[in-house]
């Protein structure tokens, strides 16, 4: 599908869709414990739709009813298929790790994009608990010989993906003798553990975490089903914000100040730039401004990549966004799909290891291809809406995370056409 975005004054309120990463976390508590459990306002998207498929393969039991999912859990049994986890980096993750918990065999596949994406470091360290499994690189074929789970200590590096961190979480409180985990390398988007440790919380689960967050401490415990209400997403939500810091006005409703999500930074990013932000309880509104260059550290919030870079091109002077080099690893090789599309759309973009050196200036309209890249996507929305002659190609790939996003563009001023409408 091609979009085409055509030069747009933007003025409305819409709704922040639910986080997927909180709802992610949420499933894969629920199934873990025991009983009745009911996620509240979860995301419906192609991830979320992933994880909800293989955790019925393996005996958890979801009913939608309205605008809950109704999760039976604590009972898993072997499957009798390969557990497909389509493009959902967290689901097959967090499920490698789960499956040992499972009793017999599980195959754990994944599309084409994901396959590219680190897995092994996850493997190497559920081995060090006595997991039996494996990578087969043929195939991209992760292979999980579960059942009951001994515990110990385990290490692995902090640096590639949080992920790893959160999926260890999660298995840790039904090894039978505990478990430690020990980073071997300071740990990198903290906020997604943050966010692992408060839905632990939420389902009963207590975990000991040392002050710089490279230790973590286990005790056998039982999860306790939990009525979770999913907040909002920043990440999805920044595309909206950033669009309305560049042209008239954005209210973005369902957005918690409060959040651990790492990337309400984006407020203090556009904050810094020269955005005008009204922040309320539920809700931020952002006007129309003029931007100005920054240095942002993107450590912690790697998922606004697309975005500041974005904001960046329309910024006066020179700006540098830093901490980026964890972007190859992503649905895209997100630095070089950014500077590829800021390049066609007339940008200067220097790119080395750790940083992206862009230059503001006025962009003109241009083909993007978002590499099946859902951030990329959106975030070129954003330059389309203010020159205008912009075609989005592949754009269904929002179906990732946010599947109305081009129905709510278009309801708050942005000129959008799509291919065949």
């Amino acid at each position: 599908m091609k979009v085409s975005i055509h030069k747009s004054k933007v003025k409305g309120k819409v709704s922040a869709p639910s986080s997927k990463s909180y709802t992610i976390r949420g499933l894969m508590c629920a199934a873990l414990a025991k009983g009745e459990s009911e996620i509240l306002h979860p995301l419906s998207s192609d991830d979320t739709e992933a994880a909800r498929e293989v955790l019925s393969k393996v005996g958890i039991t979801i009913h939608k009813k309205g605008d809950t999912w109704q999760v039976t859990g604590g009972n898993f049994h072997e499957p009798n298929t390969d557990l497909f986890c389509a493009e959902s980096a967290a689901t097959l993750r967090l499920m490698t790790a789960i499956c040992s918990l499972v009793p017999g065999k599980c195959r754990l596949t994944s599309a084409p994009s994901l396959s590219k994406r680190p897995i092994k470091p996850l493997i190497q360290a559920l081995r060090q608990l006595g997991v039996n499994c494996l990578y087969q690189e043929k195939g991209a074929l992760v292979i999980v010989n579960g059942g009951r789970l001994k515990g110990g200590v385990t290490e692995l590096p902090g640096d590639i993906s949080s992920q790893f961190v959160s999926a260890l979480l999660l298995l840790s409180p039904l090894a039978d003798e505990g478990v430690k985990i020990r980073l071997t390398t300071p740990l990198e988007s903290k906020p997604f553990v943050l966010m692992t440790l408060d839905c632990l919380q939420r389902f009963g689960i207590k975990v000991k975490v040392s002050k710089d967050l490279t230790e973590f401490e286990v005790s056998k415990q039982k999860y306790k089903p939990a009525r979770y209400n999913v907040e909002g997403d920043w990440s999805s939500a920044s595309s909206l914000l950033a669009l309305g810091s560049l042209s008239g006005e954005v209210e973005v409703e369902n957005l918690n100040p409060e959040s651990l999500q790492g990337d309400k930074i984006i407020m203090n990013f556009l904050r810094d730039m020269g955005a005008s932000l009204e922040i309320n309880k539920n809700s931020v509104i952002v006007r129309g401004s003029k931007l100005n260059a920054i240095r942002a550290d993107l450590s912690d919030c790697i998922d606004l990549l697309p975005t500041m870079g974005v904001l960046t091109a329309m910024a006066d002077g020179v700006s540098q966004l830093v901490g980026i080099e964890r972007a190859r690893l992503k649905e895209s090789n997100r630095v070089a799909a950014l500077r590829e599309g800021l390049e066609r759309m007339g940008i200067k973009v220097t790119e080395e290891r750790h940083k992206l050196t862009i230059t503001g200036s006025q962009p003109k309209g241009s083909s993007i291809d978002p590499k099946n890249d859902h951030r990329i996507a959106m975030a070129f929305s954003i330059l389309g809406s203010m020159v205008g002659e912009t075609a989005i190609n592949n754009a269904e790939c929002v179906s990732k995370t946010y599947p109305e996003f081009w129905e709510e563009l278009k309801s708050i001023g942005g000129k959008v056409t799509i291919d065949g409408e």
